[in-house]
């Protein structure tokens, strides 16, 4: 099982939602950045859970450095960064073994790994992983000095308006069920050289992170899909000056898979949770028989309300990895 990305800024992810801690090791951290504990508070509790239409599930997702920094300075060696699981009832998921949630990775895993792989909490395959992701994120975020991160959610069930989100998903919540939807994340300041053709591009790194994220199902740079229903004279960018900087960003800030100076932005298509009060027709293995799942647990009706920040944190991991390569 490969728990890693990146040559250069290398993450490597371990534990679960219900193992007795999860943590991240990162490799390629330079020397010399200041770096603490209470660092990654603003950005971890962006991601936390306590809102209406999220999990009841509270874990206090205190970081603890275990390695690579000394006196709150990086010094060079490998980043481990750990935390611990305080709040978990895994009795909610025995059933599902046998009784899978239908569009979950709980089958997937099950003809994968064996019968025997651990699914306490939807085990690696959880959002809870996603707390990795905004470590990792902060501290990419120190190698990428400049740069400003602004993410947004733009659409929840279908709904454009911000205005109506809140009782958007308190409908969803109210019918036992959960909703999706789109975040939009704009990067400034990442300067005009980042990324390379074909592999190594800007859009090509960071969209193979960004399909790492659990249930993330879309990713579109610029104009992205709206953009191919108009004209090459309608969506092209013209230059307006020597810098580079253009009249419209229909290329979100990349040509060529570089990045052109102009701001990189990137909107991610996140799906409802499966995991829903709701009953559903679906098989058990027991049984051998299509037969009613009602999922237990402690579930967000809408999972795109603490998204945000990963989306953030792993569009700062990807320019971390392409910075790094220079």
């Amino acid at each position: 099982m490969n728990n890693s990305f990146g040559r250069h800024f290398n993450i490597t992810f371990y534990g679960g939602s219900h193992t007795q801690c999860l943590g991240v090791i990162i490799c390629g951290v330079p020397e010399g950045l200041p770096l603490a504990e209470a660092d990654f508070e603003a950005d971890l509790a962006r991601r936390r859970s306590g809102a209406k239409g999220t999990t009841p599930r509270r874990e206090g997702d205190v970081p603890h450095i275990v390695s690579g920094v000394r006196d709150g300075i990086t010094t060079g060696d490998k980043l481990e960064i750990l935390f611990y699981n305080e709040n978990t009832r895994s009795g909610d998921y025995d059933k599902l073994r046998v009784h899978p949630r239908p569009s979950h990775a709980d089958l997937t895993a099950r003809h994968k790994y064996g019968e025997a792989f651990d699914l306490r909490g939807g085990g690696i395959f959880s959002g809870r992983m996603t707390l990795l992701f905004v470590a990792a994120g902060v501290v990419a975020k120190r190698i990428l000095r400049g740069s400003i991160f602004c993410s947004q959610i733009v659409e929840i069930g279908g709904c454009r308006d911000c205005e109506q989100f809140d009782a958007v998903v308190a409908a969803a919540q109210r019918d036992g069920d959960s909703v999706g939807g789109v975040i939009e994340c704009t990067v400034t300041g990442a300067g005009r050289d980042l990324g390379e053709p074909f592999f190594d591009s800007v859009e090509s790194v960071a969209s193979h992170l960004l399909f790492a994220v659990p249930a993330v199902k879309g990713v579109e740079f610029g104009s992205g899909f709206e953009g191919v229903r108009l004209r090459g004279s309608e969506r092209n960018d013209l230059i307006v000056d020597s810098s580079g900087a253009t009249a419209t960003n229909n290329e979100g800030g990349i040509n060529g898979g570089i990045s052109n100076g102009n701001p990189i932005v990137v909107r991610v298509a996140i799906k409802p949770t499966p995991s829903i009060a709701r009953p559903q027709q679906t098989y058990n293995f027991e049984s051998q028989s299509v037969e009613a799942l009602t999922i237990g647990g402690r579930h967000d009706a809408c999972i795109v309300l603490r998204a945000a920040v990963v989306v953030e944190a792993v569009m700062a991991i990807a320019l971390a990895e392409l910075k790094l390569s220079f």
